[in-house]
C-alpha cells in the first residue's frame, strides 16, 4: 500500500467513525465518485450546508477541485 493509499484509508476510516447515522459515509463516498480526492471530500461531507448535488456538478462541468472548495466553502 502506497503512502497516498494509506493516508486515504486513514481519511475514510476517521470519516465512518464520527459518523453516527450513515449520511456522512455517504456523502463521502459520494464526493469521492464526484472526483474529488479524499481531504476534499472529507471537508465537503462535513460540511452539512454543502449541497451534494451542485458540488458533483461543479466537478462533472470541469470545474478545478481546489476553486470548487473554495465556491462551496
Amino acid at each position: 500500500m502506497s503512502i497516498l493509499e494509506t493516508a486515504e484509508f486513514r481519511i475514510a476510516a476517521a470519516v465512518e467513525e464520527a459518523d453516527a447515522d450513515g449520511v456522512l459515509t455517504w456523502r463521502y463516498q459520494s464526493l469521492r465518485r464526484g472526483g474529488y480526492d479524499a481531504d476534499a471530500a472529507a471537508r465537503l461531507a462535513n460540511a452539512r450546508g454543502v449541497d451534494l448535488h451542485e458540488a458533483v456538478e461543479l466537478r462533472q462541468r470541469g470545474c478545478d477541485p481546489t476553486l470548487a472548495l473554495r465556491i462551496l466553502l
